[in-house]
């Protein structure tokens, strides 16, 4: 029995890993990775420059360029990476500016008095300016203006200050369950769902359109009564479960070492010394976020329950995919019984990526412990704090558990559908199957 169990699970492995759509598609899958963690190269590569700097040439006639250059820098400081200014404060002549930028992203601000609107600009530029930019030398202007007028009003330089200096503001949270770190674990938790969920997500996608594809095939060929002749159909059904499982699993495998590969090339390609440095000090804070907010504690406590439950639920789907492709005679009725096991799996999905939104909700602990949506659930609010370790540990035994029973009349089901070529009285026969031992 374990021969012949061995024997069919290498022959389906061989049978998805072997083809060339997995082939072609891994190559796909890695390129794209590549791709998307170096999009700023693969952007300088066809002419986009992250680094480039626009030089902004100032012709101050109002005498506001330390005003206008102290709100510019702050503000276009706390857009990091978006975009890189160099302020120069210029005396020559505009029509001589103009023949600097000819044909360059650089930018002439002349500011000069006006009788009825205090302050008035011209910006001149070679192409049109982005909307960042645009937006960032408004709200200077404003903020010139505004100090312009107060100045006119009789308000001396440290009252000008007083009033266009941002107000400052105190955080206090009375809520005594809270930590100091509460704000800063939302956000690492945000981006765990990203990691953790989207994939598992896809890969469950992937598991149960793979089960009914290959199922089907047997049955459309006839092939499945050569087999079932050989072997029991029990041991057909949990070779293809555990078969489907493992090749997910791999394929999971396989992006972890995509994205290692990716952030590999990242690093032999980022040659500037200040980019590596922004590069390393973004991971280490991230790091030292993670850490101080409780999250790695958190994740390392419950990690080998959140395997387990994500494991459990690939089974639990697995199960479920097999048993409904073993009702229909080709893949088109295949995807129309599935649908109701996709929209399960969105709701899962969709109230995983609100969990944070229901904090403290009833409606959400309750449904983390219902097996084919808890594995979505469970460990997003069990890292936002929400539920602890034991409630963590009691919804992945609950899902144990309802997989095996899911094998355990799935299979009854299993026995009679995957012989029948007929849709006739096939429920009949299926609601009769469960109730016989």
């Amino acid at each position: 029995m374990k021969t012949k169990m061995k024997f069919l699970i290498n022959q389906s492995l061989k049978k998805k890993i072997q083809t060339k759509w997995f082939k072609v598609a891994n190559i796909l899958i890695l390129i794209l990775l590549v791709g998307v963690v170096n999009i700023d190269r693969v952007i300088s590569f066809f002419g986009g420059d992250f680094q480039n700097i626009t030089k902004i040439y100032i012709v101050d006639n109002a005498s506001s360029y330390e005003m206008f250059a102290n709100s510019f820098n702050t503000l276009s400081e706390s857009l990091d990476d978006l975009g890189n200014y160099e302020l120069e404060k210029s005396s020559k002549d505009i029509s001589e500016l103009k023949e600097e930028i000819s044909d360059k992203e650089d930018i002439i601000l002349n500011i000069s008095l006006d009788d009825k609107e205090y302050i008035k600009a011209d910006v001149i530029s070679f192409d049109p300016i982005g909307t960042i930019t645009e937006q960032l030398l408004q709200t200077s202007l404003n903020s010139v203006k505004s100090a312009y007028v107060m100045q006119s009003s009789g308000f001396t330089e440290s009252e000008i200050a007083a009033l266009t200096s941002n107000v400052l503001i105190n955080k206090e949270v009375t809520n005594p369950e809270l930590d100091e770190n509460a704000e800063g674990r939302d956000i690492v938790s945000s981006g765990l769902i990203i990691v953790l969920i989207v994939p598992f997500f896809l890969l469950i996608t992937m598991l149960t359109q793979m089960i009914g594809a290959e199922i089907n095939d047997e049955k459309s060929t006839r092939s499945m009564e050569i087999i079932i002749s050989n072997v029991s159909p029990k041991i057909h059904f949990a070779s293809k479960i555990i078969s489907s499982t493992l090749f997910v699993i791999i394929q999971a495998l396989a992006l972890v070492f995509y994205a290692a590969i990716a952030l590999l090339i990242r690093k032999l390609l980022t040659s500037s010394v200040g980019v590596s440095s922004e590069v390393t000090g973004f991971v280490t804070d991230t790091l030292t976020m993670v850490k101080n907010t409780g999250v790695l504690d958190l994740l390392i406590k419950g990690a080998p329950f959140i395997i387990l439950l994500f494991l459990f639920s690939f089974l639990a789907y697995a199960i479920i995919a097999g048993v409904l492709a073993s009702m229909t005679t080709n893949i088109e009725d295949y995807q129309q019984l599935q649908t109701p096991l996709m929209i399960i799996l969105m709701v899962g999905y969709y109230i995983a990526i609100m969990a944070s939104a229901f904090e403290g909700a009833l409606f959400v602990k309750v449904v983390a412990y219902i097996p084919m949506l808890s594995f979505l659930i469970a460990p997003v609010i069990y890292l936002l704090g929400q539920i602890g370790l034991i409630e963590l540990i009691i919804s992945t035994t609950v899902c144990g558990v309802v997989t095996y029973f899911l094998f355990y009349f799935g299979l009854r089901i299993y026995k009679v559908g995957i012989l029948n070529y007929s849709s006739q009285n096939l429920w009949k026969k299926i609601f009769k199957s469960v109730k016989e031992k």
